[in-house]
């Protein structure tokens, strides 16, 4: 018989301390920080509850509404070389509060003595200053704007106490997050006019911590949801799929990681004094094979990650670009590290059950490969002393790509206008030399002319003209 899922009829832990205010209940951070938390609870009593902040007006707090805050999270992938599920209950979640509807009960929880950690995703739009937020007495629009509010009442109530400071941990994807969020709840100090020794607790008392997250989470796994729920033995409209793959980079001091003990979880969470090589590695590797196979595997008549991967020729093309050409410029990691990470992605692009259309990735594909793909041909030169042969392939492959159409039928290019009249315009001359020459020349495409980097015009030409 299939229950209804909530603290009654599941069977539950006893009621844990909030450790955790978590800005969002969004899919991404239910399947990957709470599923992280929840592990820790079970496997080092890390002992704590997580209370979700409604973070805009428009959404329910549905989760509280309905399952009193416990959902399933599926993970369903392909693990060291074969498939892998596994089904958590997580019971972590203790409730999600709506600021808009109470604003007093909001700030309120800011008096808990127990509180640690502050996470949130907000989008990359969420960490931005609004001038409309005109004072800390009223909820402000704004995730940092009602941060900073709460971390006002926090200090007022404890007068100010050092010990009382939080451990800030944004998961939005832009560089540098939580410095980022640190510089806008700053500049409200000084929009609102709060006080100094305020700004002087927020900087000296509380710990901005920059991190990079990574887990693909589809979301609602709606096409087998009544199988699974047959399976848990409950009625779960909340849960969650995602791949095995999680990877949480955290900068910041030793005493966070003792707080926050993910990794005697044995989870992929790495605390570093600098993150910038993981974020390096992740573009290059990650994003940058995604980005370098997308207009070889469409042009090879494939449509999707796991055809192309799985593809004799075309898989054998990306492991190529891969580990014989990225790898090879990066030398901020081990090589250990590295070729873990690239095994890793590899398997995740054969994940049997995320359908990752090509199109969805080529959107913008231009300025994705000036900052995902470029710097490795030009690191691979300056390392290697000649061209990388399989990125080039890749660069020929886009040049063609944009000209719109494949045998015959039309490739559904989107880019900005100012890419697409490029590429229409110079491809109207149906020469590959001439539209080879235009391309590597625009700076606005690059940032530098390429055709002054020694043989990569001869080679695109030739490349372009075997396609």
């Amino acid at each position: 018989m299939i229950k209804k899922l909530n603290r009654t009829t599941a069977s539950l832990p006893q009621q844990r301390k909030v450790k955790v205010l978590q800005f969002g209940g969004g899919n991404f951070l239910r399947a990957f920080a709470d599923w992280i938390i929840d592990v820790m609870n079970e496997k080092v009593g890390f002992d704590g509850a997580v209370q979700l902040i409604q973070p805009v007006h428009n959404r329910k707090g549905v989760i509280t509404d309905t399952q009193d805050g416990l959902y399933h999270v599926i993970i369903n992938g392909i693990k060291t070389g074969k498939p892998y599920q596994e089904t958590r209950l997580i019971t972590c979640v203790d409730e999600i509060l709506n600021p808009f509807e109470n604003f007093e009960v909001y700030l309120k929880t800011a008096e808990n003595p127990d509180l640690q950690f502050i996470l949130s995703n907000t989008t990359e739009a969420g960490i931005m200053f609004n001038a409309a937020d005109t004072n800390s007495h009223t909820l402000p629009e704004s995730f940092p704007g009602k941060l900073t509010t709460l971390l006002y009442h926090r200090f007022t109530f404890f007068k100010g106490a050092h010990d009382k400071g939080l451990i800030i941990m944004p998961c939005e994807l832009i560089d540098k997050n939580g410095e980022a969020l640190k510089k806008v709840i700053l500049h409200y100090i000084d929009h609102w006019k709060l006080s100094d020794d305020f700004k002087n607790w927020i900087i000296n008392s509380n710990t901005f911590c920059n991190s990079l997250v990574d887990r693909i989470v589809p979301g609602f796994p709606k096409d087998t949801a009544k199988e699974l729920q047959r399976a848990t033995g409950y009625e779960d409209n909340l849960m969650v799929m995602a791949e095995p793959f999680h990877l949480w980079v955290i900068e910041a001091p030793d005493f966070v990681q003792e707080l926050f003990p993910a990794h005697k979880a044995g989870l992929n969470v790495k605390f570093v004094k600098d993150m910038a090589p993981y974020r390096t590695s992740k573009v290059r590797i990650l994003n940058g094979g995604h980005t370098a196979l997308v207009p070889v595997a469409y042009l090879n008549g494939l449509r999707t990650v796991r055809d192309a991967v799985e593809d004799k020729a075309t898989g054998e093309y990306l492991r190529n670009v891969i580990f014989n050409e990225i790898i090879p410029t990066l030398d901020l990691l081990s090589k250990e590290e590295l070729h873990q990470f690239a095994h890793d992605v590899m398997e995740r692009f054969q994940n049997p059950f995320i359908r990752h259309e090509l199109m969805s990735i080529a959107l913008n594909s231009i300025s994705k490969f000036k900052v995902r793909v470029l710097p490795s041909i030009l690191k691979y030169i300056e390392v290697k002393k000649q061209l990388p042969e399989h990125l080039t392939l890749s660069l020929a492959a886009l040049i063609r790509f944009y000209k719109g159409e494949w045998k015959g039928e039309g490739i559904p290019l989107n880019d900005t206008p100012e890419v697409l009249a490029f590429f229409k315009q110079a491809w109207a001359t149906n020469d590959a030399a001439v539209v080879v020459h235009q391309t590597l020349s625009n700076k606005d495409f690059w940032g530098i002319d390429l055709t002054t980097v020694d043989g990569l015009e001869a080679k695109l030409i030739n490349d372009l003209k075997s396609l």
